[in-house]
């Protein structure tokens, strides 16, 4: 079942969180999903999206240590033979493209009943404005997923479902490869109870268009693209402009996977996982903030500036407070001084940018496990008796 990040499931858990709550409250600071709330109020009109707040939504998973009572909870992939591999979660998150902070997520199992990635979506509509624009993959390009978002008066902007064929020739023609098609809705799922998909509406009027992607020395790529985004004001190289910048979340993901760590989590029971994960996201939140507040001094946009040098930035920063030598004066210098820094450390401009999923540096000559340690251990001990 899926678990709301925002909400806590444990003893140990609350304990955990009001721990944090406490210290950010000392602090002046909001909890990560607040931070992020707050930090959209105050977002620049250059960082939105034609006025309006576009929420990127993507998952990842990450892998566990391999305890009993996290197996229980998130147990490993079929594939992995018992003992040999390592338990794994399933998170979707939202994040936003004026300030990059990680407005909400969501945590379950890799596998089981309601334990998909739409699933775990359908838990994070709160956290959804009415004038905001959802930006996701063809993955949630669905009817029942559009159709709920468009009843909170949420906008949508999705690539077409690779089992949808589109068919230009049919609807109202808004131009080359530019139509308003209507989707009709198909049968209850399983997972819907009768009353809910009662409140269903049985059609919904859409846009779809086509465009193609193309860059020196790569094939030419055709893109087909759903939203609900039905004015003219909205032209069709508008919506293929925000669909690309999708791409924002891929790189967002990645900063928290591989920069913060978060690709394996080290403790060792399900509620402790769930601290630990809630504080690195806090922690990320926390960098973007100060980004944020460095590009908006420095009239820049937040995703124009480099997340890993204001994580050094910040780090080295910490090394002077830390000795609590420095006049409020002397202190008030050294932000304006780290602000100036992180805003100069801008993200380099490289469109079309090639690079082969290789890697140069060797890895170990273990081979991988095969079979549990325990039988191992136990071979090792009758070749040495």
């Amino acid at each position: 079942m899926a678990v709301n990040l925002s909400e806590s499931s444990s003893e140990d858990s609350s304990s955990f969180q009001l721990i944090l709550d406490s210290f950010l409250s000392s602090t002046g600071l909001p909890f990560s999903n607040l931070l992020s709330a707050e930090l959209e109020e105050v977002a620049e009109e250059p960082w939105l999206w034609k006025g309006r707040h576009a929420k990127l939504i993507d998952g990842f998973t990450f892998t566990m240590p391999d305890t009993e009572q996290i197996q229980l909870e998130f147990p490993q992939a079929n594939t992995q033979a018992p003992g040999c591999g390592l338990p794994i979660a399933r998170t979707v998150a939202i994040l936003s493209l004026a300030t990059a902070c990680i407005a909400d997520a969501a945590i379950g199992p890799y596998k089981g009943k309601q334990a998909s990635e739409t699933a775990l979506l359908r838990t994070l509509f709160g956290s959804l404005n009415p004038d905001d624009v959802v930006v996701c993959d063809r993955y949630h390009c669905s009817f029942m997923l559009i159709a709920a978002l468009t009843k909170r008066g949420t906008d949508v902007c999705a690539r077409l479902h690779q089992k949808r064929k589109p068919d230009f020739r049919r609807g109202k023609r808004l131009g080359k490869y530019d139509h308003l098609i209507i989707w009709t809705r198909p049968q209850r799922p399983k997972w819907m109870d009768r009353a809910a998909f009662e409140q269903i509406p049985e059609a919904i009027l859409l846009r779809e268009i086509r465009y193609n992607l193309v860059e020196n020395g790569r094939r030419t790529q055709t893109m087909t693209v759903v939203t609900t985004l039905l004015d003219e004001q909205h032209t069709k190289q508008d919506i293929a402009k925000l669909y690309g910048l999708r791409w924002n979340v891929e790189l967002d993901l990645r900063h928290i996977k591989d920069t913060l760590n978060l690709g394996h989590l080290r403790c060792k029971s399900p509620a402790m996982i769930r601290c630990e994960l809630w504080t690195t996201m806090l922690g990320y939140n926390l960098i973007r903030a100060t980004a944020a507040g460095a590009a908006l001094l420095h009239q820049k946009r937040p995703r124009l500036i480099s997340f890993t040098s204001a994580c050094q930035f910040i780090l080295s920063a910490w090394m002077n407070t830390a000795c609590r030598q420095f006049d409020q004066q002397k202190l008030k210098a050294l932000y304006q001084t780290l602000a100036e820094q992180i805003a100069a450390c801008e993200v380099g401009n490289r469109p079309g940018r090639i690079e082969p999923r290789v890697i140069k540096r060797r890895r170990g000559t273990y081979p991988l496990i095969q079979h549990p340690r325990k039988v191992l251990r136990d071979r090792l001990r009758n070749n040495t008796t």
